[in-house]
């Protein structure tokens, strides 16, 4: 079964864009070139867009190919389809990784294991409730990655298809 997504990379280094090509064609399995612009958001940097199809589980595979990589800027999306639900992916280099699964309207699906946790540390005065759904719902990364998703309005993206 197939889907479909995006690979925003928000800022990377121009040494690493070579890179990222390599480890997302590696994931596609074809030559993949993307159109690198200036990412003025953070000068010195480069951002590029690319949608893809390929089998469900894509996107994270794409994400694991580019997680660890310090000073890129990443988010991978995954529509929903038969077999799967959606995902969400987003990286920085201060937070890491985030992952979400998404239904068929975008909203973030939280586990109810992850809410009663979250619910528990809360009762028990670790945390502050509001503060873990933020973290559940991927607040920070999104507080982080919104100077960068902005800067990039308008930027071409092209159609890659993962060989099946």
């Amino acid at each position: 079964m197939t889907t479909r997504g995006v690979l925003y990379i928000h800022s990377a280094p121009r040494a690493m864009c070579p890179h990222v090509e390599w480890a997302v064609a590696g994931v596609l399995g074809l030559r993949v070139q993307l159109d690198w612009i200036r990412q003025p958001a953070s000068p010195g940097t480069w951002r590029a867009e690319v949608s893809w199809k390929g089998r469900a589980g894509t996107a994270s595979k794409i994400a694991s190919a580019l997680r660890g990589w310090q000073m890129l800027r990443f988010e991978v999306t995954a529509e929903p389809c038969p077999t799967a639900e959606g995902e969400r992916y987003s990286a920085t280099p201060d937070l890491g990784i985030f992952h979400a699964v998404t239904g068929m309207n975008g909203d973030i699906l939280v586990p109810e294991d992850r809410l009663r946790a979250a619910l528990a540390r809360a009762q028990e005065g670790e945390t502050v409730l509001a503060a873990e759904v933020a973290k559940l719902l991927g607040k920070p990364w999104d507080d982080e990655l919104e100077p960068f998703r902005y800067a990039g309005e308008g930027a071409p993206v092209r159609w890659l298809h993962q060989v099946v």
